[in-house]
């Protein structure tokens, strides 16, 4: 009888102490991922992919944007769907890519995030070119026209669209690397606004300076296109990550190779 409960008594035992072993692991595993986290949302499907509904989604047979895995291998990302004070303030690093209409609510959330210290990275597109499983207005669909003026004019800037460019998908040299482009927009200082950017490769970038804060803002969407990644995809997705929110890989090589 005594060997029974002693037996009884040791089995529980057992158990939790597998059970702290297990939380030692995963305290270990995620202590080891010293990834910065980055915060995602957008219209652009890097997250989530193209999927039709939540019963596609949790079935994983939607098929994942070529951006996540790349953009993993450095940081981790955390989706939002809504800017506001509190979703932002656990997060010091932000990308938007192609992102829907901000609210009002949204847009002074943004700039004080920004102007309290927040690093963001901005793909703002005039006309968005890539392809989509989802027609035209379904609101699946990557945001078709940038609509952020508000929260770029407040910053000094403006989105330009020249109709006569060049049309398709073609590279552009920046900084002696190819970089794809299609449809791009132009950023230009607004009337009267306040300078608080530098353009850079004819207005395809504006590194913008704001409180304490700071912003790469870059006025095409192509290379995030679903069907990519294009020539120089991947290397110019990482090197944008690195200047706009100063965060470096060991394999990205020196800061200076990639000046938009």
């Amino acid at each position: 009888m005594a060997i029974a409960t002693t037996l009884a008594l040791a089995a529980p035992a057992g158990l939790f102490a597998q059970d702290i072993a297990a939380a030692d692991h995963k305290g270990a595993v995620e202590e080891a991922d010293a990834r910065p986290v980055v915060a995602l949302m957008g219209t652009i499907p890097i997250y989530w992919g193209e999927a039709a509904g939540f019963d596609e989604l949790l079935s994983g047979g939607t098929p994942a944007h070529w951006a996540r895995e790349v953009l993993e291998r450095s940081v981790k990302l955390a989706p939002l769907d809504y800017l506001s004070q509190s979703s932002l303030a656990q997060y010091h690093y932000l990308l938007l890519a192609q992102p829907r209409g901000l609210s009002a609510e949204e847009n002074v959330a943004l700039d004080s995030w920004v102007r309290d210290g927040g690093k963001l990275v901005m793909f703002t597109d005039p006309m968005m070119t890539g392809e989509s499983r989802f027609h035209v207005g379904d609101r699946r669909r990557p945001q078709d026209v940038a609509l952020l003026s508000p929260i770029l004019g407040h910053w000094g800037l403006e989105l330009r669209y020249d109709t006569a460019q060049q049309d398709g998908l073609h590279m552009r040299q920046v900084a002696d690397q190819p970089y794809p482009v299609n449809q791009a927009g132009e950023l230009a200082e607004a009337e009267g606004g306040n300078r608080t950017c530098s353009l850079e490769n004819e207005g395809l970038f504006a590194r913008c300076n704001i409180g304490d804060g700071s912003a790469l803002i870059v006025a095409d969407a192509a290379l995030l296109d679903l069907e990519g990644p294009h020539i120089g995809g991947e290397t110019s997705l990482m090197r944008i990550i690195a200047q706009g929110l100063g965060i470096l890989r060991e394999d990205s090589g020196p800061e200076e190779e990639f000046q938009p």
